[in-house]
């Protein structure tokens, strides 16, 4: 089969692999539809993420039609329409029995890498790094689904892929970070980054009632998707004005927002000129891992007593935390790779219901072929390029 594999810093190409089998009776081969580029493959791209081998299978958005399945895979038939969650879970630990998903405690068996980096180990996510138990990912024609019996969800609708392929991941990303935000109607919520995770962010607070709900970007066509499609009723481009802080508090009478959402994570391209420069050159050289300007400013403008919630993705260390704000302001800071597995059914059910429609992302459709292509289209914001689906 044809897939799209990590080939170094910067590289990918799509070869010919050996197709994916059954290994265990939990199994089940779903012949990909549509898979996507994420925001966070950029990070595996760019080289922030360690443990990338040569020819390691990229994607974990991804859908499609389960062609096999081993004897312990019940749920499932043979043609049934699949959406796979990212976080592999086997449904039965500590973790996945308390609805954590992403730190399901059997499916990374790379898990004593996970707990030298982290503390603990993390669950498996498909096509990202050995560090989350190096499995193939989605883009690709086949994919080898692990736990079948508890990832996949089926689709029972004439939905097109376009509306139902993010609940694999940006779409409850974006609902995690705004469930995490107490909403309970009237507060005003401000998301950092506008791109596709940051949209569903914005989409979900306004689900969820938030009165007001400020998008902040550099670029100007995604604050428009922000206000027109997401339900953003402010936005804040930070190249007219860096000072975000002081912008959110003039938008709240000087209280700042309820909560803020971080969607940006550990590639921030804003910041002060001189911070930002020695913070570049520092990721560079391997110094720091993270830039972690959305961050400082997320707790900066949160209002006291506020929630600051990070589902940007951040992989290692950074500096100059603001731990004296973080810690006087009274804030708490929640965050976690997404639990899709809880938000699939229910978010399923409002695009059934048309409360939403996840397609408005979709500024490009590529054959996957072209997946060399859509990365630099993405990365570089060529286009107007909000998000790529691959169609193998």
């Amino acid at each position: 089969m044809r897939a799209n594999v990590w080939s170094g810093r910067n590289t990918v190409q799509v070869e010919n692999v050996p197709d994916p089998k059954i290994l265990n009776d939990r199994d089940a081969i779903v012949k990909i539809t549509s898979t996507a580029i994420c925001g966070s493959d950029l990070h595996l791209y760019d080289g922030y993420v360690p443990t990338m081998k040569r020819g390691d299978i990229l994607g974990h958005e991804f859908m499609g039609e389960v062609v096999e399945t081993g004897s312990g895979v019940e749920n499932l038939s043979v043609g049934d329409r699949v959406v796979v969650p990212f976080p592999i879970a086997c449904g039965n630990c500590w973790s996945c029995q308390h609805e954590l998903y992403s730190a399901c405690e059997n499916s990374n068996p790379n898990a004593g890498i996970a707990e030298k980096m982290f503390g603990h180990p993390t669950a498996g996510i498909f096509g990202y790094s050995h560090i989350t138990g190096g499995y193939a990912g989605g883009q690709a024609e086949y994919a080898r689904v692990p736990y079948a019996d508890v990832g996949p969800i089926k689709i029972e609708d004439d939905l097109s892929d376009e509306q139902v392929l993010f609940l694999s991941d940006i779409f409850p990303t974006g609902y995690f970070g705004a469930d995490l935000c107490d909403i309970e109607g009237g507060e005003v919520i401000a998301v950092f980054g506008a791109g596709p995770v940051g949209q569903f962010a914005i989409a979900s607070a306004v689900l969820m009632g938030a009165e007001r709900v400020v998008a902040i970007d550099k670029f100007d066509y995604r604050l428009q998707m922000a206000l027109n499609k997401a339900g953003a009723t402010d936005a804040i481009n930070f190249d007219d004005d860096p000072d975000i802080v002081e912008q959110l508090k003039e938008l709240t009478g000087g209280r700042g927002p309820d909560a803020v959402i971080d969607a940006v994570g550990l590639e921030a391209t804003h910041g002060h000129a001189v911070l930002h420069a020695a913070e570049r050159i520092k990721q560079a050289t391997r110094s720091e891992s993270e830039r972690g300007h959305a961050l400082r400013d997320a707790i900066l403008a949160c209002r006291p007593g506020g929630i600051v919630s990070v589902i940007g993705v951040y992989g290692g260390l950074l500096d100059k935390f603001p731990a004296g704000a973080f810690m006087n302001k009274g804030l708490q800071l929640r965050t976690g790779q997404a639990h899709v597995q809880k938000y699939l059914r229910p978010l399923y059910e409002r695009i059934r219901d048309g409360e939403i429609d996840p397609s408005f992302v979709v500024t490009h459709r590529m054959e996957l072929g072209m997946a060399p292509e859509g990365f630099e289209t993405f990365k570089h914001k060529q286009d107007e390029c909000v998000k790529v689906v691959l169609k193998p």
